[in-house]
C-alpha cells in the first residue's frame, strides 16, 4: 500500500508542477497597419442630341441634350475632371463626323462632313467644358465612396448646313486626383 501511496503522491505532485510550468507566458505586440489610397474611377452616359433639323427646328434654335461623368472616388479625395476635344475638333472647335458618304447621298463624291457642338459645365451653357485650366470642372472633397454624378450640358449650335447622315464623335473624360 506503500508504493501505492507513494505513487499516487508522485503522481499528483508532478500535475501540479506541469500547471506551475504553464502559468509562466510572455507577450508581444503585433503591430496593424494599413494606408487607405486616393483613387477615383470614372464613367460616363452618352450626350444623344437625337434628330437635328437644319431646315425646321434646328433652322435658328440650338439642339440641346445632357450627358453624365460618374466618379466613384474614396472618402475625402478632391479630383478635377476635364473632356478633351474629340477626335473631330478642329482647333478649339468641337465637331461631330459624318460616316464619310454624307455627300454621296445628293449626288457628289463621298466626303466627311462635320456637326459643330459644344459641351458645358453650367445649364446655361456658358462655361465651355475643356481640359485644361478654368475649363476644368472642380470637384469638392467626396463625402463617402458613393458614385457622384455630374452632368454634361451639350448643345448643337442651330442654322447649320450640314447633308444627311448620321454624325458621332469620342470624347475622353479624364479624372485628376
Amino acid at each position: 500500500m506503500r508504493t501505492y501511496v507513494f505513487i499516487l503522491t508522485m503522481a499528483a505532485t508532478g500535475v501540479l508542477g506541469m500547471a506551475d510550468m504553464r502559468a509562466d507566458s510572455a507577450t508581444a505586440v503585433i503591430t496593424i497597419s494599413a494606408t487607405v489610397r486616393r483613387n477615383c474611377l470614372i464613367s460616363t452616359t452618352p450626350v444623344a442630341y437625337g434628330a437635328y433639323d437644319p431646315v425646321g427646328s434646328n433652322a435658328t434654335a440650338p439642339l440641346d441634350a445632357t450627358g453624365t461623368v460618374v466618379l466613384t472616388c474614396t472618402r475625402g479625395t478632391t479630383a478635377s475632371i476635364g473632356l478633351d476635344g474629340g477626335t473631330n475638333s478642329q482647333g478649339p472647335v468641337r465637331r461631330m463626323g459624318s460616316s464619310g458618304g454624307a455627300d454621296a447621298a445628293i449626288g457628289g463624291p463621298p466626303s466627311r462632313s462635320y456637326l459643330t457642338y459644344e459641351l458645358y459645365k453650367d445649364n446655361s451653357r456658358t462655361n465651355v467644358w475643356s481640359d485644361n485650366g478654368d475649363g476644368m470642372m472642380t470637384v469638392p472633397a467626396a463625402p463617402s465612396k458613393n458614385p457622384r454624378s455630374f452632368t454634361v450640358y451639350g448643345r448643337v449650335a442651330g442654322a447649320q448646313d450640314v447633308p444627311v447622315g448620321s454624325y458621332a464623335d469620342s470624347v475622353v473624360a479624364t479624372v485628376n486626383f
